[in-house]
């Protein structure tokens, strides 16, 4: 059995699973990957998932109850103070920042926004860098931009993992586009073999 990790913050983390958060980001094309991928992650999942999608600011989001109709997960849209459970994915409220706290809970920003956006998948990564480290997975799907590609270097940089869309399956391909190119890539799969990677990563690799 994995030991527990230490972070900054000394907060617990699940002893029962190789990792214990998916973040993931996604941008214009998002909605069709992101069903893609959770559709066939079971209800046991063992991390939990954190979503940023790049929404309109001025319009409630539906992204978490058509999300729900297509997996086994629970998903939300999240508020603040939630505790990050397992099987459970949050997705970023629309123009809040998603952030991860030393305790394992989420808390929610409306600082500024980073390179015109928020929510920020970069600030989404960091967040989770510092807190997970080596126990945190990143996915970025297709998107315009590059958000993401200075996040995913932190997660790395604590140990992390990082998976990235293959461009050729990506609907757009910018922010896949830039992590690749920035180095910082473990995995760059197509969207049909993301979902099973990450069931291998995070419910097989436990020791």
């Amino acid at each position: 059995m994995i030991q527990m990790a230490e972070n900054a913050n000394n907060h617990p983390l699940h002893t029962n699973t190789a990792f214990d958060i998916v973040a993931i980001a996604a941008s214009a094309g998002g909605v069709t990957a992101l069903i893609e991928v959770l559709s066939t992650l079971p209800a046991e999942f063992t991390a939990a998932i954190a979503i940023v999608q790049h929404l309109p600011p001025q319009h409630p989001s539906l992204m978490a109850e058509i999300l729900s109709r297509h997996t086994a997960i629970s998903v939300k849209q999240a508020e603040e103070g939630d505790i990050l459970t397992p099987g459970t994915a949050y997705m970023a409220a629309p123009d809040h920042h998603l952030l991860v706290n030393g305790d394992g809970t989420l808390s929610l920003s409306q600082s500024e926004s980073v390179r015109f956006l928020r929510p920020s998948a970069d600030l989404l990564f960091e967040s989770v860098a510092a807190i997970y480290k080596n126990r945190a997975i990143a996915l970025v799907l297709t998107g315009t931009g590059s958000d993401g590609t200075i996040g995913v270097k932190a997660i790395k940089k604590m140990g992390g993992t990082v998976i990235v869309q293959d461009i050729k399956t990506a609907k757009f391909s910018g922010m896949p586009s830039a992590v690749i190119q920035s180095g910082n890539a473990d995995f760059i799969l197509p969207l049909n073999e993301i979902s099973s990677t990450l069931m291998t990563l995070v419910m097989e690799e436990c020791n």
